[in-house]
């Protein structure tokens, strides 16, 4: 008989001595598209109708909402509406299965997408410094995917999942942990953890990912660990996404939606 035994980490994130590989503070004329790919899945639709709306420049990102934001995939996902932009892009052929997140059993390639590997990490420390928006119909997200080019390695690090109902005056709750998605070698492990503050300002959410655990933070704050891993490269995926409401109204009023980032990080593992 085999025991495993280990000690459970509570110290907070230290990345003193640490040199980020890539530091993106999104402060060009434009977003790189040579490491960022601005189409939400596209492949399951069409660029044009996953296509992000966005600015960069000072502060950061913007992912936006607007009036005007069609649904992404009506026939597939209801009256979702997205801004999203991810770091890598695979896909196969029109009419295949083969393609990233496959939120539906019955997935088709709808439209062929080049290849794009912007940025991809296989271990190390994942950060993202964003700030939630406060409202039922929202949801903030930044969530690595496998890169799928395999079609197991589809595991999910929720680096952050915050839902604007579920922010107050006094903080909020955030998700946080691994999810397998169609990864059969992964169980779900995930939960919201509270956090004190006004998360509608920026906040640090992190990772750090080795072969056999994956720790999260906020702020630097210790939060969660997962005694699994992901053994693979992942790509990044960032987004606000605005859910339809039961009578089929929206909130104009409170438009545009606006997920602001200021900056996301990698550093390489020790």
């Amino acid at each position: 008989m085999t025991f495993n035994i280990w000690v459970l980490d509570l110290s907070p994130l230290d990345l003193s001595g640490r040199v980020p590989d890539v530091d993106e503070r999104f402060s060009g004329t434009a977003l790189d598209i040579g490491r960022w790919w601005p189409f939400y899945t596209p492949h399951w639709a069409s660029r044009d109708a996953a296509a992000a709306r966005l600015r960069v420049g000072d502060g950061g990102l913007g992912l936006r909402i607007d009036s005007d934001t069609a649904p992404w995939a009506p026939d597939l996902d209801g009256e979702l509406r997205v801004s999203h932009v991810q770091t890598g892009q695979f896909s196969g052929p029109v009419g295949t299965a083969i393609g990233q997140h496959r939120f539906r059993d019955d997935l088709v390639v709808r439209e062929e997408q080049p290849e794009h590997r912007g940025w991809l990490v296989r271990h190390g420390v994942i950060e993202v410094r964003m700030a939630a928006i406060r409202h039922p119909d929202v949801m903030v997200a930044f969530w690595p995917i496998g890169f799928e080019s395999a079609p197991d390695d589809c595991g999910e690090l929720c680096i952050a999942e915050i839902f604007g109902s579920d922010l107050d005056d006094d903080g909020g709750w955030v998700g946080v942990g691994v999810k397998p998605q169609n990864d059969p070698r992964l169980r779900e492990d995930f939960e919201k953890v509270r956090v004190d503050g006004d998360l509608t300002t920026m906040h640090d959410y992190a990772v750090e990912w080795t072969p056999h655990r994956v720790r999260f933070f906020i702020d630097g704050r210790w939060v969660k660990t997962v005694v699994q891993s992901i053994d693979y490269p992942v790509q990044f995926m960032l987004d606000v996404y605005e859910f339809p409401r039961a009578d089929g109204s929206r909130d104009t009023a409170a438009l545009p939606h606006v997920l602001r980032v200021e900056r996301v990080r990698s550093f390489p593992p020790l």
